[in-house]
């Protein structure tokens, strides 16, 4: 499959003479001129802009890494992320200890579904345990998410303020007027306008795995990897978790089984709709995007689409694959919520599936 970063690159490599070459359609001799200067600069190459992409994208790693985070301590997993937060709470020292590894490990993974029902009315504070674990897996989760975001909103500004050179250039040379440019001015500054909320938003993510993992102060930022872990390719069954729900219940009081009883139905209808969104976005939307820019690119090196049809293109496959991460993030945080109901826990809200992809996930009251 074309890779989306190569078609960034692409378009870099390639805007270098193409403004110029349209416009030398009805340049003046003098504009002939530097439109033939800056191809001749492109021409040094041995296979012009061919190899001028094969540098780009040997120098991809220069221009993708995160401004504004420290290198510091890495974070791989969620089950790492897990297993550090647990090491600012010195109290659960002991009820780990009582859990024993194979319940420390079943927790620590997010298989929480396999443990025992009756584990919290049997050792004192193991509530906090599973608490703490699913704040740091949530924390990692949104931190992850906002990185993938962010180079993403990368892409996508790379590619209108591309754009808005072209449309510069043309307007230099009198193809343009400024109305027509104006259009394409709106749609960069609008992309500046979404790469620095997403700069913003990992921030706040980093700056609250910090937090929750206790090193406020002694560092800036974790190192993350790429992207989420892929979703399972089928959620939980609707029967398996009713008779998990009813096995925990069966452990509390009356008045908190009520209450556990409507939070596990709230928690299991997010999760299957957050399992349905992501599946979608990720599936038939993503993958449709993908062909349409994989066409895109074959048509306008066959000279049928314009660069700005590769142009907007970009730009729509950047905002899918923003969506999809968006959707991607929510289940996994639906999943930690349900998890957490399913053991008696009682998160404060769960996440709303109408936001953006771009922004931090919104809370929902249950």
């Amino acid at each position: 499959m074309f890779s989306h970063r190569a078609t960034s690159q692409l378009l870099v490599a390639g805007l270098v003479v193409v403004p110029f070459a349209l416009a030398a359609q009805t340049a003046s001799p003098t504009q002939e001129a530097d439109w033939r200067r800056a191809n001749d600069a492109v021409g040094a190459f041995k296979r012009g802009h061919a190899d001028v992409l094969k540098w780009e994208q040997a120098n991809t790693s220069a221009s993708t890494t995160t401004p504004g985070i420290s290198s510091g301590m890495a974070i791989p997993t969620a089950e790492a992320a897990v297993r550090m937060a647990w090491t600012v709470h010195r109290e659960l020292a002991r009820p780990l200890s009582k859990l024993g590894p194979q319940n420390e490990q079943l927790i620590a993974q997010g298989r929480w579904t396999e443990l025992d029902p009756s584990l919290q009315r049997r050792v004192e504070d193991a509530g906090e345990v599973l608490e703490v674990a699913a704040a740091g897996r949530k924390a990692w989760i949104e931190a992850v998410a906002a990185q993938q975001v962010l180079k993403h909103q990368r892409d996508m500004l790379e590619a209108a303020q591309a754009a808005y050179e072209l449309g510069q250039r043309m307007v230099t040379v009198g193809n343009w007027s400024k109305l027509q440019l104006s259009p394409v001015q709106l749609t960069a500054s609008n992309a500046r306008m979404n790469l620095r909320r997403a700069q913003q938003a990992a921030a706040q993510a980093q700056a609250n795995l910090v937090k929750t993992m206790g090193q406020t102060g002694l560092q800036d930022g974790f190192v993350l990897p790429d992207q989420l872990p892929a979703i399972p390719a089928q959620p939980m069954a609707a029967a398996d978790l009713q008779k998990r729900g009813d096995a925990v219940r069966n452990q509390l009081p009356d008045a908190e089984s009520l209450r556990n009883r409507a939070l596990s139905k709230s928690a299991m209808n997010v999760y299957w709709a957050a399992h349905a969104l992501a599946q979608d976005s990720q599936g038939d939307i993503l993958k449709t995007r993908e062909f349409i820019t994989e066409e895109t690119v074959l048509h306008y090196n066959g000279m049928l689409k314009s660069v700005w049809d590769l142009l907007d293109e970009v730009r729509n496959q950047s905002q899918a694959t923003v969506d999809a991460i968006g959707a991607q993030r929510d289940f996994w945080l639906a999943e930690a919520d349900l998890q957490w109901v399913l053991q008696g826990g009682e998160p404060d809200s769960f996440v709303n599936l109408g936001g953006a992809g771009g922004e931090a996930p919104a809370a929902a009251a249950h």
